[in-house]
C-alpha cells in the first residue's frame, strides 16, 4: 500500500469514526464523496441512493485534508436535511479524449518502465483503441460505449475495447459498466490453425536461398519463438538459447523440438539485418521474409507447432509455457484445444510400449 493509500484510509477511519456517513475515494489523479445522496435535480428518483460527489481536489496529501475537511461540511448539510446539489453542479469545461488520454498515458508510464517491451504494449493494446476515439470531443460513457459498440461482438478486438475503455472511465472517475458488451471471447473458442507437418516445415526451410533467413527460419521452428525473439538471441549454452530481457515476455530459456534440428540446421551465426523501430517492426520484417519467399504458413504457425509437438514429446505443460514466455492458463486455453485425435493416438502408442506402464492382475 502507498503512503498516499494509507492515508487515505486514515481519513476515511476518521470520517467513520466520527459518523459522518461519507467515504473518500480516488478515481485517476481527483477525489470523490461515496455517500447517501439526494437525488440530482434531473433525476427520475424520488429518494436518496447511494451516489458520488465529484471534487476538484487532487489525490495528494494536501488535495486530502481539503477533501476531508469537504466530507466533515457535506455531512453536516445531510444530517441536516440542507444539502443541495446547486455548488457542484457549475463543473469546469470537461476534457477532451484527447486531454484524458494524455493524462491515462502519463500515468500508465509512470508505473511501468518504458521500454521496447512497455511501448509495444502500449501501442497495440491501448493506442489502438483510443485512435479510435474522437480527440477533441468530451470524453464521456456514451462515447465510450459508442465506440465499443462498433467492434464485431464475441471476439477478441470486442475485448479489447471494453477492458480498455473500462480503464479509461475509471481513471476519469466516469460510472461506466461495458460488462454486458464483453461478451464470451475466450481464446479457446478460437479455431485451431491448419498447421503444417514437421516435414512440410522442414521442406521449406530447405527452399530459402538465403542463408541468414534459412537460420532465422530454423530458429523458430526448432525454439517455437515469437517473430521479433529470433533477433534477440544468446547462444552461449546452446543447443540451449536464451530469449532476451527487451522481447515481450522477457528473458527465458529454450530446449530445442526437435534436438537434432538444432544440431544439423547450423543454427548458430549470422542473423538477416533488418532496422526496425521495436519488437513490431522486427515482427513485420520476418513476416515480409516468409511472403517473400512464398512460405505458406507464418511464422506464428512454427510457434503454434512447437507447442503442439511439446504436447507430443510429453513435455509438462507448465514447462512448456514458461518456455514460450506466457502463462499456465493461456497455455491450456489455446493448445490443448488443438490435439488431434491423431495424436492422442501416438501418445497412447508411447504410454503402451513404456516397459515400465502397470500390468492388469492376474485372473
Amino acid at each position: 500500500m502507498s503512503s498516499f493509500d494509507t492515508r487515505l484510509a486514515q481519513a476515511n477511519g476518521r470520517l467513520k469514526a466520527g459518523k459522518i456517513g461519507l467515504t473518500i475515494e480516488q478515481r485517476g489523479g481527483r477525489l470523490l464523496l461515496r455517500a447517501m445522496f439526494p437525488p440530482k435535480p434531473d433525476s427520475a428518483k424520488t429518494k436518496p441512493y447511494q451516489q458520488r460527489l465529484t471534487l476538484s481536489y487532487h489525490a495528494n496529501p494536501a488535495g486530502l485534508k481539503l477533501a476531508e475537511v469537504e466530507a466533515k461540511a457535506v455531512g453536516a448539510l445531510l444530517d441536516a436535511g440542507n444539502f443541495s446539489w446547486e455548488p457542484y453542479q457549475t463543473a469546469p469545461k470537461p476534457l477532451s479524449v484527447a486531454d484524458w488520454v494524455q493524462r491515462f498515458e502519463r500515468d500508465y508510464f509512470t508505473r511501468r518502465a518504458r521500454n521496447a517491451q512497455s511501448e509495444t504494449t502500449w501501442r497495440h493494446d491501448y493506442q489502438k483503441v483510443f485512435n479510435t476515439l474522437p480527440a477533441d470531443e468530451p470524453l464521456t460513457v456514451q462515447l465510450l460505449h459508442k465506440a465499443i459498440a462498433t467492434t464485431t461482438p464475441d471476439t477478441r478486438t470486442r475485448k479489447r475495447f471494453v477492458d480498455v475503455c473500462t480503464r479509461l472511465a475509471k481513471f476519469a472517475a466516469l460510472e461506466a459498466n461495458f460488462s454486458a458488451l464483453r461478451g464470451n471471447y475466450s481464446p479457446a473458442k478460437v479455431q485451431p490453425r491448419s498447421l503444417p507437418s514437421d516435414a512440410a516445415i522442414a521442406e521449406w526451410r530447405s527452399r530459402i536461398p538465403n542463408p541468414a533467413w534459412k537460420r532465422a527460419y530454423g530458429l523458430l521452428a526448432c525454439y517455437g519463438l515469437r517473430p521479433h525473439e529470433v533477433f534477440s538471441l544468446n547462444f552461449e549454452r546452446f543447443p540451449l538459447i536464451e530469449v532476451g530481457e527487451d522481447t515481450k515476455t522477457g528473458a527465458r530459456l529454450v530446449w530445442p523440438l526437435y534436438p537434432e534440428w538444432a544440431e544439423t540446421w547450423e543454427l548458430q551465426g549470422t542473423l538477416p539485418t533488418v532496422t526496425a523501430r521495436n519488437n513490431s517492426d522486427l515482427g513485420s520484417r520476418v513476416t515480409h521474409a516468409f511472403a517473400r519467399y512464398k512460405i505458406p504458413f507464418s511464422p506464428y504457425d512454427l510457434r503454434h507447432c512447437w507447442a503442439v509437438r511439446a504436447i507430443e514429446f510429453g513435455l509438462d505443460v507448465s514447462l512448456a509455457a514458461v518456455q514460450m514466455g506466457h502463462s499456465v492458463r493461456i497455455h491450456c486455453d489455446i493448445y490443448h484445444a488443438w490435439i488431434t485425435d491423431e495424436i492422442h493416438q501416438r501418445a497412447y502408442a508411447a504410454l503402451l510400449a513404456n516397459p515400465k506402464r502397470p500390468k492388469p492382475p492376474c485372473a
